[in-house]
């Protein structure tokens, strides 16, 4: 089974999750892609989705799903998403497409948060996948300077800025042993708008696709 394919399986297990009448938040990049191509074929049975990038919006409304406001859809009851790295306490990192702080909003904001990977992402710890960081524009070399001093490497995501208008900073080299105190203490640098780590708001299932099937995980 290729890795498309074991995307493809883990994103179709996910719609086990979702009931009929719900409004269904969804996440961004080739996972969640996937996801809303296989929720498609329930369209007529979900009140709509929210999403948490305009490419996703894009994706869903070609499908013929309303897009929402999270504003006046409220509270949601699932979150599907993927992530770049994922461990065994469900601690994630995420924002490889950069779409990190709208993913973090409609995950905080919904009562289950699906994760939805393939094996290559599931790791021992965080780092092997540079931190994104998401950075008001004038802050960008204070917030660099900062993130040197925790022991990472931060590189500007070149020709990018985020749905927000922001810039990305993307941190080499660190290992996420605590990646809740460490989610802390990057959001109180002042000039950072939000990071990829999801540790104090883990995901609550991971399912991961693999050569055999798929595999659940909850903590």
């Amino acid at each position: 089974m290729t890795q498309d394919e074991m995307k493809k399986a883990v994103a179709e297990a996910a719609l086990e999750y979702v009931q009929s009448g719900w409004i269904v938040g969804i996440g961004t990049g080739s996972t969640a892609n996937h996801f809303i191509d296989a929720l498609a074929k329930m369209k007529a049975r979900i009140d709509g989705a929210v999403a948490s990038s305009e490419a996703s919006a894009e994706r869903l409304r070609g499908h013929g799903i309303e897009v929402m406001d999270l504003n006046s859809a409220g509270p949601l009851p699932i979150y599907v998403d993927g992530a770049d790295e994922a461990t065994k306490f469900l601690h994630l990192t995420k924002g490889g497409g950069g779409a990190l702080t709208r993913e973090k909003i409609v995950a905080a904001a919904s009562d289950t948060f699906i994760c939805v990977i393939d094996e290559t992402k599931q790791v021992d710890y965080l780092g092997a996948f540079p931190l994104p960081v998401e950075v008001i524009p004038m802050a960008r070399s204070h917030v660099a300077r900062a993130l040197v001093g925790m022991g990472g490497n931060p590189v500007l995501r070149e020709n990018f800025r985020t749905d927000n208008g922001n810039v990305i900073l993307d941190v080499h080299g660190l290992r996420i042993m605590d990646a809740v105190e460490l989610e802390s203490e990057i959001d109180h640098i002042a000039g950072v708008v939000s990071n990829g780590l999801f540790a104090r708001r883990p995901a609550d299932v991971l399912l991961v696709g693999t050569a055999t099937g798929v595999n659940k995980l909850t903590v």
